[in-house]
């Protein structure tokens, strides 16, 4: 029903948020994760998850949409309901909980709060080939950064070389480069390899 609610953070706590959008506040069930993301912040989007159940109505909202999905993953496993998904959200990261299930270690798994062995071999029987689309999808998301990067690292290699540098040497300074600042343009990188070489 909700993608997601974008507004002005009117309350941050460590296990809810209220997010002000429209002059209407929404009361946001948050993991751990996300309040870190959010704490400082005068403005956020939280993409939510709206539960309905006969007895109550729940928001849960989320600073990155693979947390989301991960969310939505756990709470289709029987037994697991939102607070206990938010639980498990909130003491490992979405990239933590992707390893751990994909793994299958539930000895790890069942460190979470609340959470009985039975349960955690349960998420990672039903999940586990799951983890390995949403990593799938996951690495496509952070390809192309990369993929720049290289064509940057490769034209500032080409550059040093052409200006008469060792190979090995600008590999070397540009890898240390690239890791200070990973959205260096060619120019900048390669005036500052020349002062470093």
């Amino acid at each position: 029903m909700y993608e997601y609610i974008s507004g002005k953070v009117a309350e941050a706590t460590p296990a809810y948020a209220v997010i002000e959008a429209a002059g209407v506040g929404y009361f946001i069930n948050i993991s751990l994760h996300t309040y870190s993301e959010i704490e400082h912040l005068d403005e956020a989007r939280l993409y939510v998850h709206f539960i309905v159940r006969e007895d109550q109505q729940q928001l849960f909202g989320f600073y990155t949409k693979l947390e989301r999905e991960l969310f939505r993953q756990l709470i289709s496993v029987s037994g697991v309901g939102g607070n206990t998904a938010r639980m498990i959200l909130s003491t490992y990261t979405s990239k933590e909980l992707q390893n751990i299930i994909a793994t299958e270690n539930a000895v790890l798994l069942k460190n979470v709060k609340g959470l009985g062995l039975k349960t955690a071999q349960k998420i990672i029987v039903e999940l586990s080939g799951k983890m390995l689309e949403l990593g799938a999808s996951d690495m496509m998301l952070t390809q192309s950064p990369l993929d720049k990067r290289s064509a940057v690292y490769d034209e500032a290699l080409a550059a040093l070389s052409m200006l008469g540098f060792q190979k090995g040497a600008s590999d070397k300074v540009l890898t240390a480069i690239f890791k200070e600042n990973p959205t260096m343009a060619v120019e900048e990188a390669v005036r500052t390899a020349l002062k470093r070489l």
